[in-house]
């Protein structure tokens, strides 16, 4: 497992100090697919370098399936990498390598008999399905090839943890569902730890059990994605659920009361709008929506308008007596009520990516 404890960076420029990690502290368990997601300048770099001990951290402590690592001495560095396994944006083979030297190479380093470097490469290019391409280079393999090539290479020390960092921004959508399914699939038959460095909430909700939303150095959201998707208020349950911009509607519904709602597990497959207008006897629409599937869990998140002069705080009360989150939005934007934090802005596009 890998467990971050209050883990701070702090680079200095000349008089001037930047906190890169400001006490960043996270733990997922063994066999577990974390995300961890921010924008740029977040802070998701300088973690990658210190979990890979190409930075050492301030203070704080790094740990892998029980031994410490940021305290390691200078001369035990290259051992303690090996415990990581890492893939990279755009799978950084080397050109004048084939796709079989290319994983044998960190066998190599290591000084591992010819023989069984042979016998290695061979199982973990079967492993990740490019058996027959041993003798190709990388200028003859697709985008998703030449990253199931790096994914090869990083298995090649028997990791207990692989770091994926942004694995799928350079591929093409069906590239990155086959690179993630890969992904999840040797994460359940090695047990691997797995984090996922990325920008993209579709990696997230397509592999990762659970979330960590990064920024300025700190965690200031995490859980388990099921858990962080039934927080209406949350940061990171508008990027898993967002909501298109929408428009209040005119005639009999201008200038209503606009209801943000969120229903989850059996509640999203309960008819509850008709139930409403039924029970205050009122019009509604809904202005915008999405469903999703998180973690085997189903969610619905709805921009809903209701007809001017409903008492909305009958509604709110009605619907939150049935376990639903609502609460009283506005029409302004994609997945942004008004009181959305100032410090966060421009949060989400339409599609819940981090811009």
């Amino acid at each position: 497992m890998i467990t971050v404890t209050d883990l701070r960076k702090v680079y200095r420029q000349g008089k001037k100090e930047v906190v890169a990690l400001d006490g960043v502290s996270l733990s997922v368990p063994k066999g577990a697919i974390h995300g961890i997601i921010g924008h740029s300048g977040a802070g998701k770099s300088t973690l990658v370098r210190c979990l890979t001990l190409l930075d050492r951290p301030t203070s704080g402590s790094v740990n892998i399936d029980g031994r410490e690592l940021s305290s390691v001495k200078d001369s035990e560095i290259r051992a303690a990498r090996r415990r990581i396994g890492m893939v990279f944006q755009h799978a950084n083979l080397m050109d004048s390598r084939t796709a079989a030297g290319n994983v044998a190479h960190p066998l190599e380093l290591v000084k591992t008999p010819k023989d069984r470097v042979r016998a290695k490469v061979a199982e973990l290019l079967k492993l990740v399905g490019l058996e027959g391409f041993e003798n190709a280079y990388p200028s003859q393999l697709s985008g998703g090839q030449r990253q199931r090539v790096g994914i090869a290479r990083a298995l090649a020390s028997d990791p207990d943890v692989l770091l994926c960092d942004e694995p799928t921004s350079a591929l093409d959508p069906a590239t990155t569902d086959e690179i993630l399914d890969l992904i999840q699939d040797l994460t359940r038959r090695l047990q691997l730890t797995v984090l996922i460095i990325t920008h993209e909430m579709h990696v997230v909700k397509r592999v990762c059990g659970s979330v960590s939303l990064l920024a300025r150095g700190r965690v200031v959201e995490a859980g388990e994605l099921a858990d962080v998707a039934a927080e209406l208020d949350s940061k990171l349950a508008r990027a898993l659920l967002p909501l298109p911009a929408s428009e209040p509607l005119k005639g009999a519904l201008q200038a209503g009361p606009v209801l943000e709602i969120l229903f989850s597990g059996d509640t999203a497959k309960e008819p509850v709008l008709t139930s409403v207008a039924r029970h205050f006897d009122i019009d509604l629409n809904v202005l915008a929506g999405s469903v999703e599937t998180l973690a085997g869990q189903q969610f619905g998140h709805l921009r809903v308008q209701l007809a001017q002069g409903a008492d909305y705080d009958a509604v709110l009360g009605y619907l939150r007596d049935r376990g639903i989150s609502a609460k009283l939005a506005a029409a302004v934007g994609p997945s942004e009520p008004p009181d959305v934090d100032v410090d966060m802005p421009d949060f989400v596009t339409e599609t819940g990516d981090l811009k």
